[in-house]
């Protein structure tokens, strides 16, 4: 016999959970005559902004439109579970709304796990939950934003993958095996609207596979199913640009402003090997005069890697430094180089190529190659070219240097003067 039950649907800020930022998670708290549970949306909202009677956030902000929408969205899929499950049993509890609306079998009980003697943590919380300790430390300074980005991507191809493959919302971190990670990386490559290339497919599962670690450390599954997955190979050889090519970028005449600011961040990276955002960062004080000459030195702890970088300024960097002493932008911002933001700079590079007759696309990456490229092959040892880019070990330093050009010439100098004479003829081969 079927029951008539009644559904309540209480939308709240669950502010003992707030972090730093004062941002507090937003929860919808699931009642069914009288019996209830709580779901997190996964959204953050300061309390500020948040109308506890409407239930909504009053800021007018993208942000805070998404967050309403997704309110408005949460709230009409719960009650189309319930009215389903109404329909399906004669009496329905607030834990199989919220597994239905999660995609989690009906029966599913963390507390099942939990007993097991094994705590229980969702992929996508597990995203939620490394993300937002990164996102602390990226504010201090400590990792860096550019960083945070890709984590970010990282999580929403992960959310629409499940969604691809489970029809789901989210699986808990035990319903990982050890097709995870081969069937996500077929969605990345094959199954996208735009597919991603190998290198980059294989480094989303690589970051997947680093929070499913964590799970492993905190015991929130016995093992890494991902382990076996060979996220290596398929590298991409960045071949660095030459000195001429270099140098047509530096001294081409340039009318539009903008533009020319681009030329010039690309060159001091091109002479510097800094990052984007290690160059973005930058500001007078870490301009350090070093040695009994006072030679000065760029030195800056990189984001990414927490490793402290040490360049000597050439003069082609001091003068880029010079000619924006003075510069709005840097005046107001205590910066030693106007800079775009990262997807603005990289937009105006592809521009700057074109201006430049380079035949091939300009990105900030490259210019950190070629700064190494020509470090390398002008007799700067390896492991001071490592410390200039702020690297961690050599083995990362070792992939920016596969072919030294001037090594190659200086050989193959010896074989043709071995093998043939001055004017170019062979030598003859004596018994």
């Amino acid at each position: 016999m079927k029951f008539k039950q009644n559904l309540s649907l209480l939308f709240w800020l669950y502010r003992g959970k707030a972090s730093k930022d004062g941002k507090a998670p937003i929860y919808v708290r699931i009642t069914i005559d009288g019996t209830d549970t709580d779901i997190s949306l996964g959204k953050k909202i300061h309390p500020d902004f948040w109308n506890s009677d409407a239930k909504l956030v009053t800021a007018t902000t993208s942000e805070a439109k998404m967050i309403n929408l997704k309110i408005v969205q949460a709230q009409a899929e719960i009650e189309k579970h319930f009215l389903v499950l109404q329909s399906q049993f004669n009496h329905i509890t607030p834990v199989m709304v919220k597994n239905a609306y999660l995609g989690l079998p009906l029966s599913h009980s963390r507390s099942m796990q939990e007993k097991a003697g094994r705590p229980s943590q969702t992929l996508l919380d597990a995203f939620d939950e490394f993300i937002a300790l990164f996102e602390k430390k990226a504010k201090k300074g400590i990792r860096s934003e550019g960083t945070l980005r890709h984590w970010r991507s990282t999580k929403r191809k992960v959310e629409a993958f499940i969604r691809f493959r489970y029809q789901r919302k989210d699986i808990e971190m035990t319903e990982i095996d050890q097709c995870f990670a081969e069937e996500f990386y077929d969605y990345l490559t094959l199954h996208l609207d735009e597919p991603l290339s190998e290198v980059t497919a294989k480094k989303l599962v690589k970051w997947t596979r680093q929070i499913v670690k964590i799970g492993v450390k905190k015991k929130v599954i016995a093992a890494n199913p991902l382990e076996g997955f060979v996220c290596s190979g398929g590298n991409k050889e960045v071949m660095p640009l030459e000195l001429f090519e270099v140098e047509a970028i530096h001294k081409k005449q340039i009318d539009i402003d903008r533009i020319g600011e681009v030329r010039d961040a690309f060159i001091f990276q091109c002479f510097t090997g800094f990052a984007y955002q290690d160059m973005y960062n930058l500001s007078p004080e870490n301009i350090v005069k070093v040695g009994r000459t006072g030679e000065k030195w760029l030195i800056k702890d990189r984001g990414k890697t927490e490793v402290t970088e040490m360049v000597p300024i050439l003069p082609v960097v001091q003068e880029l430094i010079d000619k924006y002493k003075s510069h709005a932008y840097c005046k107001i911002n205590n910066r030693l180089i106007p800079v775009n933001s990262n997807f603005r700079y990289n937009v105006y590079l592809k521009e700057l190529a074109v201006i430049c007759g380079i035949k091939r696309p300009l990105n900030t990456h490259l210019a950190r190659h070629t700064f190494a490229d020509m470090m390398l092959n002008n007799g700067v040892p390896l492991e001071d070219v490592g410390r200039m880019l702020g690297h961690r070990n050599i083995r990362t330093t070792q992939r920016y240097a596969r072919v030294r050009k001037q090594r190659i010439s200086d050989h193959m100098a010896l074989v043709k003067q071995k093998l043939f004479t001055n004017a170019g003829k062979l030598r003859a081969v004596s018994n």
